[in-house]
Parts: C-alpha cells; sequence; structure tokens
C-alpha cells in the first residue's frame, strides 16, 4: 500500500548533485550499486514467480502463504507473519515493521493484514479450499480455517503476482463505462462500502484534502526521517532489504543514499502538494473506502476490499496507487469526511487510478522471513 510520497527529480539534477560531489565519490558509488551480479530484474522474476496450486487434499499451505506476500502494504513494509497448522493459517501484525510516525495506531498495519488475508483465500479458492475467517476482535490475530470443497475459476489469481502500486504520473485516458460499472459492482465486506469520486466538484474537494495533508507532513521532521527509513536509494538497497520503497519502482533514478535523503529532507510541503495535485489531475478518477466503524475488523475487512478492488483494475489493465495523506493526517480526515456528506461513514483508504506504462515491481522478503513455523503443513 505504497503511497505517492518520494519527489519526483529529475535526472539532471541528480547528475548535477553527483559530480558537485566529486568525481571520486560518484566512482565509488556507481562501483558499488551498478555490478553485474545486482541483477534487479531477475530478482524481481524470482521474488513474482508464480507458483502452481495443488488441487488434490496434500494443499501445500506455504502456495498460498507465498501468495498472500504479495499483497499491498503500506510503504511496502510487509507487516505480517503467517503460522501454518494442520487445517488453519494464522496471520500475525509484526509490529517491528510498523511505521510509528505515519501509522500511531496501527490502522494501516491492519489494512496490510487485510490485503494478505483476501490473497490468502483468493489461493485457497482455486485450489478447492473455503475459508472461515475470525476477524481480530479481541486479540492481534487473524485466524482462516479452511474446509475442502469443489475448487473454482478464480480469475483473481493470476493478477496477484502482477498487482503494484503505480506511483508514477498516469496518461489522460478515461476508463471505459463497461469496467468502471465492474469496479462498482465488486463484491465487499460487512460494513465496508466504495465512494467513486468522479465529477469536478468531488475531485476538487479530494485534492485540497490531499494538499492539506502533504503539507502537514512534510513539516514534520519525524515524517521524513520515518519515510528516509523505508526508502530504497539503490539497487543494492532493495535487494538486500527486500522491502520498503524502491526509487526505480516510482519512476525516479537511483542516487547515493546521502544525496536521496537530501532531496527528500530538503523537499518543500507545497512542493509535494504540487506533485501530487498533478498526478490527481492525470487520474481517471478516484475511489474512498470507507468502514462504519474504526477498528481492527473494519480496517482488516478494508484491506480485503481494497485488494479486491486492485486485482480487478489489474486484470483490467487499470493502474491504482495509494494517496493515503488526508486519512493519516486526523484533522484533515474530519474535513473530508465532512465536505463529502460522509455522515458515519469513516474514510480509511483513497486510491487514484488510471492507465501508465509499467515501472519495475517492488521486491518481497523470502517466505520462509515470513513464517512463524518454517516447516510447511499439508492437510
Amino acid at each position: 500500500m505504497n503511497k505517492s510520497t518520494t519527489s519526483k527529480l529529475s535526472r539532471r539534477v541528480f547528475l548535477k548533485w553527483t559530480a558537485l560531489s566529486g568525481l571520486s565519490a560518484a566512482g565509488i558509488y556507481l562501483l558499488d550499486t551498478y555490478t553485474p551480479w545486482l541483477n534487479y530484474d531477475q530478482e524481481t522474476l524470482e521474488s513474482l514467480k508464480m507458483i502452481p496450486t495443488h488441487t488434490d487434499a496434500a494443499v501445500n499451505f506455504k502456495e498460498w502463504v507465498y501468495y498472500a506476500g504479495l499483497a499491498a502494504s503500506s510503504h511496502n513494509t510487509q507487516p505480517w507473519m503467517f503460522e501454518i497448522k494442520q487445517d488453519e493459517i494464522n496471520i500475525y501484525p509484526d509490529h517491528t515493521r510498523r511505521l510509528s510516525v505515519l501509522d500511531p495506531q496501527g490502522r494501516e498495519l491492519w489494512i496490510s493484514l487485510g490485503c494478505a488475508l483476501e490473497n490468502l483465500l483468493i489461493s485457497a479458492r482455486a485450489a478447492g479450499y473455503d475459508g472461515e475467517v475470525i476477524y481480530p476482535v479481541k486479540t492481534d490475530v487473524i485466524n482462516i480455517r479452511f474446509a475442502s470443497r469443489a475448487s473454482q475459476n478464480e480469475a483473481l489469481l493470476d493478477a496477484i503476482p502482477r498487482r503494484q502500486n503505480t506511483r508514477c504520473e498516469y496518461k489522460l485516458n478515461p476508463v471505459p463505462p463497461d469496467h468502471l460499472h465492474l469496479l462498482r459492482a465488486i463484491s465487499l465486506e460487512p460494513g465496508i462500502n466504495l465512494h467513486f469520486a468522479l465529477d469536478a466538484h468531488e475531485r476538487t474537494i479530494l485534492t485540497e484534502c490531499v494538499s492539506a495533508a502533504d503539507v502537514y507532513q512534510y513539516a514534520d521532521q519525524t515524517f521524513i526521517s520515518e519515510l528516509n527509513a523505508w526508502l530504497r536509494f539503490t539497487r543494492k538497497e532493495a535487494i538486500h532489504s527486500r522491502d520498503g520503497l524502491y526509487t526505480r519502482c516510482s519512476g525516479n533514478p537511483e542516487v547515493p543514499r546521502w544525496l536521496g535523503e537530501l532531496f527528500v529532507s530538503g523537499t518543500k510541503p507545497q512542493q509535494q502538494a504540487d506533485l501530487d495535485i498533478r498526478k490527481m489531475d492525470h487520474s481517471a478518477g478516484l475511489i474512498i473506502i470507507t468502514s462504519e466503524t474504526d477498528d481492527k475488523s473494519a480496517w482488516v475487512r478494508t484491506g480485503q476490499v481494497y485488494e479486491r478492488l486492485a486485482l480487478s483494475m489489474t486484470s483490467m489493465g487499470i493502474k491504482s496507487s495509494m494517496l493515503n495523506q488526508p486519512i493519516e493526517v486526523p484533522e484533515v480526515r474530519a474535513q473530508m469526511q465532512n465536505a463529502l456528506a460522509m455522515e458515519t461513514r469513516l474514510p480509511q483508504l483513497l486510491l487514484r487510478f488510471g492507465y501508465a506504462e509499467d515501472l519495475p515491481r517492488s521486491l518481497r522478503r523470502n517466505i520462509n522471513q515470513i513464517l512463524v513455523t518454517p516447516a510447511p503443513a499439508t492437510i
């Protein structure tokens, strides 16, 4: 669930700064970063390689966890751990990966777990298993118990490795009405709704909210420090961590960490707001996911609906990206809720959608890094 936070900086500016840093420093950086053995594209293929889903009784739960680990997450933090048991899987939050400044309540963390849950259920259904979900009401765990049934065709399964948050500027192409109709008709979770903001008035309201939230966040140095900690400025950093926001995945070039942090830290709040406003202006539309309550179960269900929506868009060739800033700032969230006359419905996620070229994909951690129990289980 990686929102649009990285500043769009030209290669000319980067090269100018690199030149000023001295030829020796630039040479060391190039030698360290652009080495033949650091093949990011190959690493991506390995990370997103499709695993066949078995349909016999000996189902390998690790396949389902693999698909769950490809889900969206805030800043690509991948804040989940999976425990495989005889006929069930538990999903736990990894609080060491929570964004303490951006997400102090853990709202986006649980939404991320909901995205992982949705991928898990899709892959299980494709293998011929229903999952009964126990949501985290009193405990910090999502429990899914599985029972076999006839397998069904899961069209969204193939979209899971192809889905990504595309954070670049989109083309000025409208989405055909028949595709919009299908998106409006996707199945929802109890208490979760979609609000399509397609007219000029509502888009203006959301533009003002995103701008206000950007200005607020980029004036906060603790927010900037946390953002820098999750940015991956070089291919070497991205391959080593296999998480976070790699600059090339946002359409930006690679630079040394010291230079990237210098630019991010020096970004003026209104400059970031203007960049995001331009991205919104070049989007085909905006969607807000709302809930009737503001608790862990609602956040998980929000993540399920978002992942379902994002995968449906992917299957139609539509790109999407999070713009969660106005929901991350409580005052702006309340203003957005009132201005759009949402009454008791609470905004949980804001995304933009449209058409764009493919960008490099984010890497994912090895499956054994996200398993509480390293050994696979079968039923």
